[in-house]
């Protein structure tokens, strides 16, 4: 059974530009993700797709293979993360694939393992998630409106969102256009390690959280 990782690191970004190779606490952030991946062990390949050449000599540099540029029509704003993983998995054929973003730096090489073998034992997708607050709601023109009904909600749930930080698939799944939610088992990351960075305020904190 062979199982890869892809690192998706697209060079554009309009919320912090050139978010995936920025400085964090000494190295590009997209190396974070690279030594998290190589220090799980759990791969057989650990794969890059971007379509920037600085991002791909920093990804090999750090240790991992960069084999292809993404082509344009997957490096534009439409195109999905699963769109690059599919393509991924057409260059580099596998039984499983894990997706580890790079503006997670705070995931560690522990929550990789963790992931892979509850995908392993169960065959399901698995999704890292982190505590929510279901107050959610809906901006309707010049008011607000709940996103659910609170009333009917129960109590004792446990709501959880994605974080961002590794989604694990098998090929077939990731290749289906199922969306992952549908058959996904959570696994809780603390919140403090939870930050996914899109904007620069998310990159503070990021900086602020992060324990040796």
């Amino acid at each position: 059974m062979k199982t890869i990782a892809v690192i998706p690191a697209r060079g554009g970004s309009k919320g912090l530009p050139g978010k995936n190779i920025i400085e964090f606490h000494g190295k590009p952030l997209i190396c974070w993700t690279v030594e998290a991946a190589l220090d799980s062990r759990c791969f057989d390949a650990v794969l890059v797709s971007t379509d920037s050449q600085e991002i791909a000599d920093i990804a090999v540099a750090s240790g991992v293979s960069v084999p292809w540029l993404r082509p344009p029509h997957l490096s534009t704003d439409e195109a999905t993360t699963m769109d690059a993983v599919v393509h991924a998995l057409d260059q580099s054929p596998a039984d499983t694939v894990v997706v580890l973003q790079p503006t997670s730096p705070l995931r560690t090489a522990e929550d990789i393992r963790i992931c892979v073998e509850m995908h392993r034992e169960t065959g399901k997708p698995v999704v890292s998630v982190t505590e929510a607050k279901p107050w959610i709601f809906v901006k309707a023109g010049d008011s607000v409106k709940p996103a659910f009904d609170f009333a009917a909600r129960r109590q004792d749930a446990d709501y959880v969102s994605p974080n961002g930080a590794i989604y694990v698939f098998s090929a077939d799944y990731a290749r289906s256009g199922r969306q992952w939610w549908l058959d996904a088992m959570p696994y809780l990351m603390p919140t403090a390690r939870s930050i996914d960075i899109d904007t620069p305020t998310d990159l503070v904190i990021a900086r602020a959280l992060y324990v040796k």
